[in-house]
C-alpha cells in the first residue's frame, strides 16, 4: 500500500472517539478499561480497534490473558493520536481563553532545580493575575518528561536542560545559570571543617540524581577527574520531600542546584568548590508547536520570575 493510499484510508477512517479509544487502550493496556472510561461498551470498543486493524492492514495491538501491548504499528498511531488530540485542547482553550481572557490549563513537567522555587513561585504569580487557570504538575527525570512533552502529554518541562542529544524535535529557552552546592544537614561533623576536597567525601553516604541525569554525570566526572571512583555509596532519587527528610534525619551529603537549597530549611552548603559547571536552567518546549495562551502566559511568568532570582547569571531571550 502506498503512502497516499494509507493516507485516504486514514482520512476516511479515523475519527477523534477512535482516537480517543486507541490512547486509553494504550494506557490502561486493558480495552475493557480504556472502553469504561470512555462510557463505551466492551463490545463496541472491540469491533472499532478489529475494524481499524483491517482497514490499515496491520495489527494494532498483541492479545494476552494480561491485556493488550501497542505493537510497533499501534505505538506510532497511538503517538500521532495524542498529538492530534493535544491541538484540539490548545483550539478549545485559546477559544475559551479568548472569549474569557482568564482560563486554561498548564501542563508542565518539572526538574529538581526548578521544583522548589521557580515553579511554585511562578505558578502563584500567574494564579494571581489568572485564578482560573489550572496547573498539573509533573516530577521527573529528562528522560522521562521528555517523551511525554515530545507525544503532547506535557505543555513544557521546567529546569536544567537536557544535553545536545536529547534536544531533537524540542526547543529550549535558557532562564538563568544555576550554580550547584554539595549539602548536608546543620551540624553534620563536616560543617565544622573550614574547607573540605573530594578526597574527604569519598567514603560518605550520598543523595544523588540518577545515572542518566546531566548533573549526576557531571557529579561522577568530577571524581574521575581527580583521581577517585565515584561514591559507591548512594540513594538515587529525584524527590525533593524525600531527599530533604534524609538529609535532615542522618548523615548523608546531596548535591543540589544553589536555588533549591535556599528553599529548603536545616540544610547548609558544605565548604568545597563543586567543580561542576554553571548548567543552563529553562525552559523545552516542543519545536514549532503553538502554546496555549495559558501555557504561553505562564512563560512570560516565569521569565519574569527568574530574572528576580538572586543569582542571576543571564537571561538569553532565544530558544537554542
Amino acid at each position: 500500500m502506498t503512502p497516499i493510499a494509507l493516507e485516504n484510508r486514514l482520512e476516511a477512517r479515523l475519527k477523534l472517539k477512535q482516537l480517543r479509544l486507541l490512547v486509553q487502550a494504550g494506557e490502561q493496556h486493558n480495552i475493557l478499561r480504556a472502553a469504561q472510561l470512555l462510557n463505551m461498551a466492551q463490545p463496541a470498543a472491540t469491533k472499532i480497534i478489529r475494524d481499524l486493524e483491517l482497514a490499515l492492514d496491520v495489527s494494532l495491538f498483541d492479545r494476552s490473558s494480561r491485556g493488550v501491548t501497542p505493537t510497533l504499528y499501534g505505538e506510532v498511531i497511538i503517538k500521532h493520536s495524542k498529538l492530534i488530540l493535544a491541538q484540539l485542547r490548545h483550539v478549545s482553550e485559546e477559544i475559551v481563553s479568548i472569549k474569557a481572557g482568564t482560563t486554561g490549563k498548564v501542563t508542565v513537567g518539572t526538574l529538581l532545580a526548578a521544583a522548589p522555587i521557580l515553579l511554585p513561585r511562578s505558578i502563584i504569580r500567574l494564579k494571581q493575575e489568572r485564578p482560573n487557570v489550572s496547573f498539573s504538575v509533573v516530577e521527573g527525570t529528562n528522560d522521562m518528561l521528555m517523551p511525554m512533552l515530545r507525544v503532547g502529554d506535557l505543555d513544557l518541562v521546567l529546569g536544567r536542560l537536557p544535553e545536545y542529544s536529547e534536544r531533537e524535535g524540542l526547543a529550549q529557552e535558557v532562564l538563568y545559570y544555576g550554580l550547584v552546592s554539595i549539602v548536608a544537614r546543620k551540624n553534620h561533623p563536616l560543617t565544622k571543617r573550614k574547607s573540605l576536597t573530594l578526597a574527604d567525601l569519598v567514603h560518605e553516604d550520598w543523595i544523588l540524581p540518577p545515572p542518566q541525569t546531566s548533573l549526576r554525570s557531571q557529579f561522577d566526572a568530577e571524581f574521575l577527574k581527580a583521581g577517585f571512583d565515584p561514591p559507591p555509596r548512594a540513594v538515587e532519587s529525584i524527590s525533593s520531600l524525600s531527599n530533604h527528610s534524609l538529609l535532615l534525619e542522618s548523615d548523608m551529603l546531596g548535591v543540589m542546584p544553589y536555588h533549591v537549597v535556599e528553599a529548603l530549611h536545616g540544610l547548609v552548603r558544605l565548604p568545597i568548590n563543586l567543580k561542576i559547571g554553571a548548567g543552563p536552567v529553562g525552559i523545552t518546549f516542543r519545536d514549532n508547536a503553538d502554546l496555549t495562551p495559558a501555557a504561553a502566559s505562564f512563560v512570560e511568568v516565569l521569565r519574569k520570575v527568574a530574572s528576580e532570582m538572586a543569582e542571576v547569571r543571564g537571561r538569553p531571550d532565544r530558544r537554542l
